[in-house]
């Protein structure tokens, strides 16, 4: 678990981390550098989650050797799919990393939603849904491991 108590903010208590592949974790379906690494590090704290559609057919090698639950989402209503997965998961104790329309509703649900600026963009809805944005998912996955940042980033 991942503990941080952020002034006019309260306490989040965080047990997972659901994370969009492609756009977010991956561009053009290959694994941003040090991402590994970093989800390496965040499983000792989180349960770390992909939630894709897997566009490019290389979650799974992408993913080989990182300690994560990997789900492909059918076509059709992947936004409400995502939603339905963090909530089943408890979405007070998620944090949701994404980019695409389909994530809007995973960010804004979850205890912390973090939107992430990769190459191919990302959706303004989703911007607006995210209680963080990050210009690289490294960035983002540093958000958790050093926690003050999101203290700097989140307090009133």
């Amino acid at each position: 678990m991942i503990s941080v108590d952020i002034p006019g903010w309260g306490l989040i208590r965080l047990n997972h981390i659901v994370l969009d592949y492609n756009g977010t974790l991956a561009v053009d379906g290959n694994l941003v550098a040090g991402v590994a690494e970093r989800l390496q590090r965040l499983s000792a704290d989180l349960e770390v989650h992909v939630l894709t559609a897997d566009t490019f057919g290389k979650v799974r090698a992408g993913m080989r050797g990182i300690p994560a639950r990997v789900s492909i989402l059918p076509p059709g209503a992947q936004d409400q799919g995502k939603l339905d997965y963090i909530q089943a998961l408890g979405a007070e104790g998620v944090c949701a990393v994404g980019n695409g329309r389909n994530d809007r509703l995973m960010l804004d649900a979850a205890a912390l939603g973090v939107a992430v600026i990769l190459g191919e963009g990302a959706s303004s809805a989703t911007l607006a849904a995210a209680d963080a944005v990050c210009l690289s998912i490294t960035d983002a996955l540093d958000l958790l491991i050093h926690p003050l940042r999101l203290t700097a980033t989140l307090r009133s």
